[in-house]
This record gives C-alpha cells, structure tokens and sequence, in this order.
C-alpha cells in the first residue's frame, strides 16, 4: 500500500479508480481526480502549499511533484502525463499536455494546453509555454507548434496507455 500521510491534520483526497503503486509516496493537501495513478518511487508532496490534480493523470515512476511554501501551488489538468524522473513544481500545467522523462518545470511555470514538453527539458522560473507547441532545451524554448496527430498519437495515447496499464495491477490485488 503507497504511503499517505496526512500534514497539519490535511489528508490527500483520491478521486474514483486512481491506482497508487506499494511505495509511492502521497502527503498532505493533495485533491486528485478521477482514473489517476500514481507509479513506482514517485512523491506528490502537498506539504508546504496545495497541489490539484484533475482527472487521468499519470505520474511515472521517480516523478517528484511539490510546491513552495507560502508562495506557489501546484496545478495540474486533465490528461496530463508526467514522464519518469520529471520534477514538477509551483506550477500551472493545462490539460492534454506530456511532460517528457527527466524535464524539470520550475515555479511560477504555466504550460497551455495541448503541449509536449520534450525529456530532459527545464523550464526555467516564470516561463510561460503558449498552447499547442513543444517546448525542448536547457533552458526550454519553442521548436515547433504541434500538430493533431502528436495531440492524439501522444499525448492521448499516453494517458490512456496509463489506464490501461494501471488496470492490470488493479487486477493483481
């Protein structure tokens, strides 16, 4: 069972038919939606400050999602996926949108819709990613506007992709 915690008497709330894997990690003021899961070694840390999640995000293994104290929230949309290792923080982040393995997004960040950021990426402090591009680089900048079939052939297949996987350790228990 995944390690929830409550902080200064806050508890995560887990909407219907979310998945968390045995050693994830999820404290505090947490609200997550519908059909989310939770993957292997990752931390949702709601301790200094609140994170949202809306419905069918998926959180990979080694993600690190948190905010900062007294200053940034972190908000994330629906059909949302956030890569291995990412590091998500003090951040806005709109629905469809891919954040790639290893891309780190900083405070103050606000991702629009429709969105790829590519793995390994680091939206510095304050960046703000229009809708419908992909954003790649240390530090991130634009390399090109996405098209539907990237929309639907990624960023939904992914997010689904994560339902389905989650479904069969659904099954296992």
């Amino acid at each position: 069972m995944a390690l929830i915690k409550s902080v200064k008497g806050i508890h995560p709330v887990f909407g219907d038919d979310c998945y968390l894997a045995e050693n994830a990690t999820v404290v505090g003021d947490v609200i997550m939606g519908n059909q989310c899961s939770v993957w292997f070694n990752t931390v949702i840390r709601g301790d200094v400050n609140s994170i949202r999640m809306g419905n069918k995000v998926n959180v990979q293994d080694g993600a690190v999602i948190h905010c900062t104290y007294q200053k940034t929230k972190t908000t994330i949309g629906n059909n949302v996926s956030i890569g291995h290792n990412a590091l998500v923080h003090g951040c806005t982040i709109h629905d469809n949108v891919l954040i790639g393995m290893g891309a780190i997004v900083m405070d103050n960040c606000e991702i629009g819709s429709n969105t790829i950021i590519a793995a390994g990426a680091v939206l510095l402090e304050n960046t703000k990613v229009e809708s419908g591009v992909i954003y790649a680089g240390v530090p991130a900048k634009k390399v090109k506007d996405i098209n539907q079939e990237l929309i639907h052939g990624e960023i939904n297949r992914i997010a689904d992709n994560y339902i389905m996987y989650s479904g069969w350790f659904k099954e296992e228990k």
